[in-house]
């Protein structure tokens, strides 16, 4: 019994450093939307009130962009935001939910996230060879580092995935205790 506390000590332990890396991570992606509001607003008043538009600053937008939609998946994952049905899943006892979500997030989560990242990968690695740049002129250089993001915020989804699991054995395990 005390080993079975003891491990369950040492998952809470693991899994709210990995929450606390997440919740940082929330709030790198929080200032991300910030810039991005920012941005969009500088991008309007130059645009109509001084005449005066920047492919730059407009490529600049969907770039925070990516990264907020890419980085937000895992935060959106631990803070429970994610589409499920719930009037079916509801109805479940907190054991039967926690099975559902640990293999929903294996069989469905995972799988997707790896395939993203591993066919990601040469699409990035093009960019960078071939130093690719936006085809608009005045548009940003150096494309490859918002494409890097992409695998970036899989690797990040996986990693909150991962922790997500965690959760729901730590469930698992309280409920037998």
């Amino acid at each position: 019994m005390e080993s079975t506390n003891k491990s369950l000590l040492r998952l809470k332990r693991v899994e709210a450093s990995f929450n606390s890396f997440i919740d940082k991570m929330g709030r790198v992606i929080a200032w991300v939307l910030i810039l991005m509001i920012f941005n969009v607003l500088f991008d309007v008043v130059m645009r109509y009130f001084f005449n005066n538009s920047s492919i730059a600053m407009q490529e600049v937008e969907w770039h925070l962009f990516s990264i907020l939609i890419l980085f937000g998946l895992g935060y959106a994952l631990k803070e429970g935001s994610h589409v499920r049905v719930d009037f079916l899943y509801d109805n479940f006892s907190v054991t039967t939910k926690a099975y559902i979500n640990i293999i929903g997030t294996l069989l469905f989560l995972f799988p997707f996230a790896l395939l993203i990242i591993f066919g990601s990968y040469e699409y990035v690695m093009d960019a960078y060879t071939m130093d690719e740049i936006s085809e608009d002129p005045g548009g940003l250089t150096h494309r490859w580092i918002v494409k890097a993001m992409i695998p970036a915020g899989f690797i990040f989804l996986l990693f909150a995935g991962l922790t997500y699991i965690l959760k729901h054995i730590i469930i698992i395990k309280e409920a037998k205790v």
